[in-house]
């Protein structure tokens, strides 16, 4: 008797049906990462997020905030600039909703040195001055454009941008809506010369700069805040 398999002519149907089957993929971390413990000690309860307030316990005031409202200090960061992000105690109804907003406050010449979203991606509107952005993407290819007032900019989720005061003496007013509760934030210049430990022996090659070079970018990298946006 003749052995007969239907799986090559099945094959192309059930690949088909795999793909186009109802799935949901994992849902976003809030955090850098997440390691398993394994040990019976981790049995305590993680939650990648916050709890949930009871429904019956929710008022109006959970859900607006007056915190966007107040001028950052851009005089205690060295390159002129502070942002203040909406988090779940600032505005508790924004919890699990996968968003956020930033006021970026910019002094005449500021900057948002070059940073990266790893969970968000970030769309910038410009309230009040003048502003120089961009972003690169992995072909190192690069997008900028000066905003006026009510001009809007995105920034792609993951991708190093920045933000520049183009007016020397004037601040720069500007708001980001990120669609993440916890975006994240890599300061390209921390994370390349202020890590820890520090990574010296890599960069003097990458960057073909002395052990000098480094202390002296280290050094003045010590007052930089991290920032958010």
């Amino acid at each position: 008797m003749r052995k007969y398999s239907s799986f090559p002519t099945l094959f192309p149907f059930l690949l088909l049906s795999l793909l186009f089957s109802p799935s949901n993929p994992d849902p976003d971390l809030l955090v850098d990462y997440c390691v398993a413990d394994t040990s019976p000690a981790g049995q305590s309860l993680h939650l990648n997020g916050l709890p949930c307030l009871d429904p019956a316990l929710a008022r109006p005031s959970h859900f607006a905030t007056s915190i966007l409202s107040m001028p950052g200090n851009t005089a205690a960061n060295p390159l002129g600039f502070n942002v203040t992000l909406t988090t779940a105690a600032a505005l508790p109804g924004a919890n699990a909703q996968g968003l956020s907003l930033a006021r970026v406050d910019l002094a005449g010449g500021g900057l948002v040195p070059p940073h990266a979203h790893p969970r968000a991606s970030e769309v910038a509107l410009l309230l009040h001055g003048d502003l120089l952005v961009g972003f690169v993407d992995t072909s190192y290819r690069f997008f900028t454009q000066r905003l006026r007032p009510g001009d809007a900019f995105v920034f792609p989720r993951g991708l190093v941008h920045f933000l520049y005061n183009l007016n020397p003496v004037a601040p720069a007013v500007a708001v980001s809506g990120l669609n993440s509760q916890n975006p994240g934030v890599q300061m390209m210049p921390l994370a390349a010369f202020r890590s820890d430990p520090r990574i010296p022996e890599v960069l003097k090659k990458t960057f073909k700069i002395s052990a000098q070079d480094m202390h002296r970018i280290q050094k003045n990298l010590g007052g930089l805040d991290t920032g958010l946006v």
